[in-house]
């Protein structure tokens, strides 16, 4: 019976470590492997020790069970100094593990001169071997050891519940459960002369908890979610709420943008009377009810920018919670005042001499594409360029009806064109000029200007030209980054989510990029720039661009052939 027992656990337990090795793509550190690992191993020698014959292989056995035991309790407790972000050097955790051997050094000496009764008492117990430490060295050493470890445990937990708050008490339970319940076994194990170990199901229980609670652990782990969701930006700070608005984690950056956060306890809710709490709390609810994944908050003298994205454990899965990335947006915001106190200034003047609205509109967003080119050493007349095939390209439309495009909208597309790159003026001219690849850091914020010149297109246009005009130019200047496919920015918007206007200018400015010479590159042939541009559509452009696309082809290589 009891071997039947052991065996049940035995196969439970693997089954619950071969659960943890399918979720290997989600880096399960190494202290729970470890774990995952010695709990198989320790029932196995539980079992085993019901099996064999002989006294010699019982004594091996419990060598082994032993050792595997000793080493298992050292590897909670640095899990749990790693659960609880106190790092413990190397030669330390050298130490401990050399202590978990040399304790049982005594017995592996004496095997080949018989063990003292006195040390070891064996019994048969009609089904396996049974053994017991009843005293001597080795007893004392295996008890100093175990207490050694449970008081340095018990006290580091014991500090960090005391001025610690940024942790979870639910895996800290789970640990502290584990083990106290393991030792309240063993002592009553030895107490009462039992000839069979209920620890076996123990370590079975432990290994299911463990399994089922590593995705719970790794929403404990800032640093996890941000690899997930390939965030490493050091200046951005990020939070982690569950779906149940649960606080699970932040990281110090997050702290330092929202100082209050530090006392808000893990795995409780975000409370809205903290001013941390308010902000959350409002950036969630804003999520869920409208869709708004990004925007701003003060926080003190700052103007914070957030985006919240959900996070998952495993690809395809439902959401888990709400992983928010917060900026420092200040001087950004600094900018896009300015360009606002600019604009009421202008407003007024139009106000006064609305005879001259247009033509300084005209002037001032030229003036402004200028300033991005003459910025931007790699783009020398490309706003001119592309305005010119974005007519070229919206004429063929009209006069074939490739889409359903109004006169009216056919011309705000070609007012629109010059200021689809206006944001580049807010990029630092090192990145903007920089002749080789950009670093993953600077191509994230190259990506910002699509954003910031949709901002600027509402600021330089809004009260000074119709409603139309102004959403054909956002449209324009926020989304020409978007690809069909869903792999583009700032949004990643799919198909026809894309309005047709940035699918337009996404073509234009892709081909001037393919057949213009830039600073690292020389221009591409026609040829080989036509079959580039066919190959996207479909993944990085309208697969009804095509037709429009080939029908202008020779036109456009005419342009190009005259303009360079």
């Amino acid at each position: 019976m009891v071997t039947a027992g052991f065996g049940i656990c035995l196969v439970i337990s693997i089954l619950a470590t071969l659960m943890i090795a399918l979720k290997s793509d989600d880096r399960v550190n190494g202290y729970d492997w470890s774990i995952a690992i010695l709990l198989p191993f320790l029932i196995m020698g539980y079992w085993l020790k019901t099996q064999v014959g002989s006294q010699e292989a019982s004594l091996v056995l419990f060598v082994f069970i032993n050792l595997s035991s000793t080493v298992l309790l050292a590897v909670i407790l640095f899990s749990v100094l790693r659960h609880l972000a106190i790092t413990v050097s190397s030669w330390l955790k050298l130490i401990v593990y050399i202590a978990a051997f040399a304790q049982l050094f005594p017995v592996w000496m004496t095997f080949s001169r018989g063990l003292p009764d006195d040390m070891i008492q064996i019994m048969d117990t009609g089904y396996g071997y049974a053994t017991r430490m009843v005293g001597g060295s080795f007893a004392f050493a295996n008890l100093a050891y175990l207490l050694a470890l449970l008081i340095v445990g018990i006290g580091i937990v014991a500090i960090f519940r005391a001025h610690r708050k940024t942790y979870s008490r639910r895996t800290l339970a789970f640990y502290m459960v584990f083990v106290g319940a393991g030792m309240l076994m063993y002592a009553l194990e030895s107490v009462l002369d039992m000839n069979f170990s209920a620890l076996p199901f123990l370590y079975m229980v432990a290994d299911v908890l463990l399994a089922l609670s590593v995705d719970r652990s790794r929403a404990h782990d800032i640093s996890e979610l941000i690899a997930d969701n390939q965030k490493t930006s050091m200046s951005h700070g990020y939070a982690a709420i569950g779906l149940d608005g649960g606080f699970l984690s932040a990281n110090e950056k997050c702290f330092d943008f929202l100082p209050d956060l530090k006392n808000q306890r893990t795995d409780t809710r975000i409370s809205g009377e903290t001013p941390s709490g308010r902000v959350l709390s409002s950036i969630i609810e804003n999520y869920d009810a409208n869709g708004l994944a990004t925007g701003t908050f003060r926080s003190g003298d700052r103007i914070l920018a957030y985006e919240v994205s959900p996070f998952q454990h495993h690809r395809g899965e439902m959401s888990r919670g709400y992983l928010i990335e917060i900026r420092d947006a200040t001087e950004e915001n600094r900018n896009l005042e300015i360009l606002s106190d600019f604009n009421d200034r202008l407003n007024r003047e139009v106000a006064e001499k609305t005879r001259s609205v247009e033509s300084m509109r005209e002037r001032l967003v030229l003036s402004l594409a200028d300033m991005v080119e003459n910025r931007d050493s790699n783009t020398g007349g490309h706003v001119k360029r592309t305005s010119d095939v974005v007519r070229i390209l919206v004429e063929d439309i009209l006069a074939k009806q490739y889409f359903p495009l109004s006169d009216t909208m056919a011309k705000d597309i070609v007012r629109a064109a010059p200021m689809h790159d206006l944001g580049k003026v807010s990029i630092d001219s090192g990145i903007l000029n920089k002749p080789g690849r950009l670093t993953p850091e600077e191509y994230t914020i190259m990506k910002t200007h699509s954003t910031i010149s949709g901002q600027m297109v509402r600021i330089l246009l809004d009260g000074m030209e119709e409603e139309h005009l102004v959403n054909t130019a956002y449209h324009v200047a926020r989304y020409h980054h978007e690809r069909w496919d869903g792999k583009g920015y700032p949004e990643g918007l799919v198909g026809e989510m894309i309005p047709l206007e940035a699918r337009i200018m996404a073509v234009a400015d892709v081909y001037d990029a393919l057949v213009s010479k830039r600073v690292y590159k020389e221009p591409m042939g026609y040829e080989k720039a036509a079959q580039i541009m066919q190959e996207g559509m479909g993944s990085q452009f309208d697969p009804n661009m095509l037709l429009v696309f080939l029908s202008c082809r020779s036109q456009l290589e005419r342009y190009y052939s005259l303009a360079q």
